[in-house]
């Protein structure tokens, strides 16, 4: 795959964001395989899906890793809440709604 720079025609730019597309599909389904993974051990610890601080410590992360890659902080921030979001739901499947649980043991 070329960079964006050496594209001269149109048809190399979409093969090239066909490509990108492809890896980054392939990279949501390993972060899901992750999250699948978490929610296994939640289970096993009694955690539950959603944990405010580490929400925050990854919207943090991406935050920092938008800016230095010159994309804008709070576009990729709205991005990777759904995301989050969408990951919580997908571990509640495993681990039951976290307003079912039980918090008082």
């Amino acid at each position: 795959m070329r960079e964006p720079e050496n594209c001269s025609t149109m048809a190399e730019i979409r093969a090239g964001i066909d490509a990108l597309d492809l890896e980054l599909v392939r990279l949501f389904a390993k972060r899901a395989r992750f999250i699948d993974r978490a929610a296994q051990i939640k289970a096993g610890v009694d955690l539950p899906a959603r944990i405010p601080a580490r929400v925050e410590e990854v919207v943090a992360n991406v935050r920092a890793h938008a800016k230095a890659e010159g994309l804008p902080p709070d576009l990729v921030e709205k991005l990777w809440r759904r995301l989050i979001d969408w990951s919580i739901a997908r571990e509640e499947n495993t681990l039951g709604p976290d307003s079912l649980r039980d918090r008082n043991g």
